[in-house]
């Protein structure tokens, strides 16, 4: 199984390279800077072939419950739960290394809040590495929501301060999921959004990148 799934992230690996070396986005944040694709690339390729379990990655930079810092204040993603180090709110199963002010990289495994087993897929084994994950902290309108999609960035996540709760006034994170096994997204906080999933770019993954950004809801 280990053999395969190294092939599948090798497969997964080459096509990151082919689709981003040939795609440079002209996505950005509020400054307009573009989305730096080549070293997202870099930092990818290989990324899956020796990092196989939630404990791999925790001691590769990666980690359950980040606090992300945005315009000078601590914030958390939401929703989730509160099952990161010291009550930490995170999405279930998600794992975070910053790469930029404005830019995160995620690894997302079929675990469930506070470690509830195969959460997100039932025919994928317990715990293991279903999505790399792109992630841009930018604002929402509906001209970037039409932009971002066509990249694969269908799906956004909030921010909530660390100090209340309350959200981010503006901003939210958008999400690109990569898949890099085949498997049915079944679970989840929507399993009535099941469908089955390949190896790639999962353009069905949650997607309510079209859906207003309400910071008061």
């Amino acid at each position: 199984m280990l053999s395969q799934f190294i092939k599948s992230s090798i497969l997964v690996a080459a096509g990151l390279f082919v689709f981003m070396a040939c795609d440079q986005s002209d996505l950005g944040v509020d400054s307009n800077k573009t989305l730096d694709e080549s070293s997202i690339q870099a930092a990818e390729l290989g990324a899956t072939e020796s990092l196989n379990s939630e404990e791999d990655y925790l001691t590769n930079g990666f980690e359950h419950g980040p606090i992300v810092i945005i315009d000078g204040e601590e914030y958390f993603l939401a929703p989730g739960a509160p099952d990161g180090p010291n009550g930490a709110i995170d999405i279930p199963g998600h794992y975070w290394k910053q790469t930029g002010p404005n830019r995160l990289q995620g690894r997302h495994f079929n675990t469930g809040p506070f470690g509830k087993p195969s959460w997100w897929s039932s025919d994928a084994p317990d715990g293991a590495l279903l999505y790399i994950v792109n992630a841009v902290i930018d604002t929402w309108s509906m001209a970037k929501a039409k932009k971002y999609a066509q990249k694969g960035f269908i799906h956004y996540h909030e921010f909530v301060t660390v100090a209340d709760g309350s959200k981010h006034p503006t901003k939210v994170l958008w999400l690109r999921h990569i898949a890099v096994r085949s498997f049915t997204l079944d679970g989840g906080p929507h399993p009535e959004l099941s469908h089955d999933v390949e190896p790639g770019i999962d353009w069905d993954f949650i997607p309510n990148g079209m859906m207003p950004y309400d910071p008061s809801k």
